[in-house]
């Protein structure tokens, strides 16, 4: 009797080993989807916005800071010695949802964005082939009008940026993205300006180590809406990653660091040698 107990016990033992491996090869053999990371370094390829998002509960600090024209030459510091800047904040409410809040010196404007990532690039199980978000932002100048005496409106002072970002990490060390860009001023200098202004942008970022990378981003304006005075916006730096901190060090021709003002509002000119240094630096707060 003790022999049957003992030869019944050990059947069940082989019996669940066994049952245990077909369920460990069911598992191995279930397919995962596996999300790319890390298309950029931080959420702005240099003046613009990545597809990159701030993580729930995550509040990004940025400084933006974009100096005068380097041939200024030693008398201006090699164009250090003005300055404009933003200061302001990315916050996280999920992983693809962000909002943002900013205040810039450059017509002493204040912005807000909604930034929404609704693909991610993916292999496996669920293959995307591209990471895409939509941003919509809003600025309103704040300093005095030049013609006080006259009627002025709020709404004048309003101005909106809607972009789709589309983006895919071609390679480990390589990615680009693509941003169609419009532009919506309330107010225009001229009855034959067009109120809305439509571009895309293109950024590139080539990856050197795993802490640094090469940045490139242009945006394009479709001809003929802007003055003439006007050019298209053209910069590269580097995105050096330090801990919690990324550094963004760039050469730009545009000096706001808003979306309305880089995009439609750049006068200076690469070939005539009106580049400007600027910087951002990003920190991240857990909350």
């Amino acid at each position: 009797m003790n022999r049957i107990y003992l030869l019944f016990l050990l059947g069940i033992i082989l019996t669940s080993n066994v049952f245990a491996q077909d369920l460990d090869l069911l598992d191995d053999d279930e397919p995962t989807t596996d999300y790319t990371m890390a298309t950029f370094k931080t959420n702005r390829v240099v003046n613009g916005h990545s597809i990159e998002t701030v993580a729930k509960r995550e509040f990004d600090f940025k400084i933006s800071h974009r100096f005068g024209f380097v041939n200024g030459g030693v008398y201006d510091l090699f164009g250090l010695d003005q300055a404009t800047m933003r200061m302001g904040g990315d916050f996280g409410i999920t992983d693809n949802l962000n909002i943002g809040i900013g205040r810039s010196n450059e017509a002493k404007t204040y912005d807000g964005f909604v930034k929404y990532k609704f693909l991610r690039q993916a292999t496996g199980a669920k293959k995307t082939p591209i990471t895409a978000a939509w941003v919509s932002h809003i600025g309103v100048t704040t300093q005095r009008w030049t013609q006080p005496q006259r009627e002025n409106l709020f709404s004048s002072r309003l101005h909106y940026t809607h972009q789709l970002l589309i983006a895919r990490k071609m390679t480990e060390g390589l990615s680009i993205q693509l941003s169609p860009t419009l532009v919506h001023k309330n107010l225009v200098d001229s009855a034959q300006r067009s109120n809305d202004i439509l571009s895309i942008g293109i950024g590139v970022r080539q990856k050197l180590t795993n802490r640094i990378s090469i940045n490139g981003e242009y945006f394009y304006v479709v001809p003929d809406q802007l003055e003439q005075d006007k050019i298209n916006s053209l910069s590269l730096g580097f995105d050096i990653e330090t801990g919690g901190h990324v550094f963004q060090l760039f050469f730009t021709n545009a000096a706001a660091p808003f979306e309305k003002g880089f995009i439609t509002d750049t006068k200076a000119r690469w070939l005539d040698g009106d580049i400007r240094f600027g910087f951002n630096i990003a920190r991240i707060f857990n909350f």
